[in-house]
């Protein structure tokens, strides 16, 4: 009797391959068709053209037998097909009632056990079906635990399964939100292996991995959920290797104080084999960026109007006016004040014998008031307007007449949090009597506007999370576990954008073409954008395992975290307008230019690495993480235009 052994998957793919064969052949004897059944003639002469058709009737002659063996080979392909078919038909009629019967024999063994203990003797328990609910215990011969369900929201993750004596425990289920994540099952009593912890849900803690008894290794720690630790590993109490810890979760807004989390740490070693790795630490936050304060609309006092002076002389008259007051200075978000106009100055005679000095001076306007954080400073008050009127003249010794506006107060700078600069004052107009033979009128100048205000500094980044500890050896023989890398500090945040500079004021007119219109005012810098924000701290490495005290080496301390990116500088402010020259009544006066754009904000400082982990016994200490790279330069601010 003979005795075959088939396996129907390698039929099929045998078939498949003698398809493949087929294919390739018959697409070769297709491209030969047209140049080997029609071969030309060499020349015209007898003997060629027979050669040309004797060469051509064996090609057909090929074509033919080629046909027959397409022939055959479909039907070898169909029968292959047909047996590897009925190979599986009868393997899987064969199996159904091998399956039924084991499963039969298995429960007429493990009924007894289930009865009196809950457990089967031979068999792998149960996955969790509802939330948070544990795995089952394997069979307490033979069996894997099963794995834990994850838990609903604020529910921890099912434990898994333990094993009996030979097995491997179960994974624990993730935890819901906010609630840890379950720990992996025991491995067998005699065999097997933890299982791994669940991961954490947000914001808490991974599972610890399940530990092994006799041989096997301990379990993986579970992933730390955002901002939280990762699970610790499990430890191996005979022969066997610690698990690994489970990784930090990384820094989430509003989460745990916004803090990364520790990776957990390795799990320790029996009698004899390595110490688990500690787990990596989180990423820290990315720093918040410079956000400018709201101005609160409200603004401080104007200030006093400048007195005003109106002087009528027999023969020569003087007047001046006093000068404007500082605006009031604001509080939090509240603007400064407007400085208060300068005050005006009329000077007449009523001598008319000529010969006359009259002097007509403006007060100057006052200077804008000092903003508060992130409000705009206060405009210059106006320079206050000259007028000198004189009676000489006709047949009389001519009077001598000149006015002068006064000049236009300076605008405040912004407040520090991107506040506008004030607007410069205007400068005073002056009007000098016309029939006076040497009447000078000079029109004030405009005030200068203020410089905008430093934009807010970008935050700090997070520091990153401590890599865990590695475990420690087995007592007698083995390598400590590395000790866990820190993570990776956040980076900077990216300054605010600098206030934008105040615009010049207007130069005031003249009335004669003696003297001149004023000079308008110069424009406010834009102001300078804010600094990046310093990258976080790395966070320190993990210390390394110790070793076994007869052989082995200490474990490697983890690398320090890098230091996070430090954030960009904000953008300068765009600069004022320059204020317009006087009027025309005579020579112009010059426009004021337009304010400078801002600087950009400086780049932020890189956060410092994190420290390595220190060695174990006779191991040899990690080293420090990466320094992280500078923020980038702000952009420059637009120039402002000028008059």
């Amino acid at each position: 009797m003979s005795y075959i052994v088939a396996v129907p998957e390698a039929l099929t793919a045998a078939a498949a391959n003698v398809a493949d064969i087929g294919s390739a052949v018959w697409a070769a004897n297709a491209a030969a068709v047209a140049p080997t059944s029609s071969v030309l003639a060499a020349a015209a002469d007898e003997v060629s053209e027979q050669i040309a058709a004797l060469f051509g009737a064996h090609a057909r002659s090929y074509q033919a037998v080629s046909a027959q063996a397409s022939e055959f080979h479909q039907q070898f392909l169909q029968t292959l097909n047909a047996a590897g078919t009925s190979y599986a038909t009868a393997e899987a009629a064969n199996a159904a009632p091998l399956q039924a019967a084991g499963d039969a024999v298995l429960g007429v063994i493990n009924a007894p056990t289930q009865a009196l203990l809950g457990r089967p003797l031979i068999g792998n328990g149960a996955d969790g079906s509802s939330p948070g609910q544990a795995g089952g215990a394997g069979g307490l011969l033979i069996g894997n635990g099963g794995n834990g369900a994850a838990g609903a929201t604020g529910q921890a993750g099912g434990t898994g399964g333990s094993a009996g004596l030979l097995g491997h425990g179960g994974a624990g289920g993730t935890g819901g939100s906010g609630a840890v994540g379950g720990n992996g099952g025991n491995g067998g009593l005699l065999y097997g292996n933890g299982g791994a912890g669940g991961t954490g849900g947000l914001g808490a803690a991974g599972g610890t991995g399940g530990s092994a008894l006799l041989l096997g290794h301990g379990g993986t720690g579970g992933s730390g959920g955002a901002g939280a630790a990762g699970g610790a590993g499990g430890n191996a109490y005979l022969l066997g290797s610690g698990g690994h810890g489970g990784a930090g979760g990384n820094a989430t807004a509003g989460v745990n104080g916004g803090l990364a989390g520790r990776g957990g740490d390795g799990g320790a070693a029996g009698l004899w084999g390595d110490g688990g790795s500690g787990g990596r630490g989180g990423e820290g936050l990315t720093g918040a960026d410079g956000q400018n304060p709201t101005p609160s609309g409200a603004t401080a006092a104007t200030g006093a109007a400048g007195t005003a002076s109106n002087v009528v002389g027999n023969d020569n008259a003087e007047a001046t006016g006093t000068s404007g007051g500082t605006g009031g200075t604001g509080g939090p978000g509240w603007a400064g004040g407007t400085g208060g106009s300068g005050g005006s100055a009329t000077a007449t005679t009523t001598d008319t014998a000529g010969g006359n000095s009259i002097t007509a001076t403006g007060g100057n306007g006052g200077a804008g008031g000092a903003a508060g954080a992130g409000a705009a400073g206060g405009a210059g008050g106006a320079g206050g307007a000259a007028s000198a009127t004189g009676k000489g003249g006709l047949g009389h010794p001519e009077d001598y007449t000149v006015a002068t506006g006064g000049k236009g107060g300076d605008g405040a700078s912004g407040g520090a949090g991107g506040g506008a600069g004030g607007a410069g004052g205007a400068g005073g107009n002056a009007v000098a009597g016309t029939t006076d033979d040497s009447p000078s009128a000079f029109g004030g100048h405009g005030g200068n506007g203020g410089n905008g205000g430093i934009g807010t500094a970008g935050g700090t980044g997070g520091a990153g999370g401590a890599g865990g500890n590695g475990g420690r050896a087995g007592l007698l023989f083995g390598d400590g576990g590395a000790g866990g890398a820190g993570g990776t500090g956040g980076t900077g945040g990216t300054g605010a954008i600098g206030g934008t500079g105040g615009n010049g004021g207007n130069g005031g007119t003249s009335n004669t073409a003696n003297a001149g219109a004023g000079d308008g005012g110069d424009a406010g810098a834009g102001g300078t954008g804010g600094t990046g924000g310093t990258g976080g701290t790395g966070g320190a490495g993990g210390a390394g395992g110790s070793s076994g005290l007869l052989s082995g080496h200490g474990g490697i301390g983890g690398d320090g975290g890098a230091a996070g990116n430090g954030g960009d500088g904000g953008s300068g402010g765009t600069g004022g307008h320059g204020g317009k020259s006087g009027g025309t009544g005579g020579l112009a006066g010059a426009s004021g230019d337009g304010g400078d754009g801002g600087t950009g904000g400086a780049a932020g400082t890189a956060g410092s690495a994190g420290n390595g982990g220190t060695g174990g016994v006779f191991g040899s200490a990690g080293t420090v993480g990466a320094v992280g790279g500078a923020g980038s330069q702000g952009n420059q601010g637009g120039d402002g235009a000028p008059g």
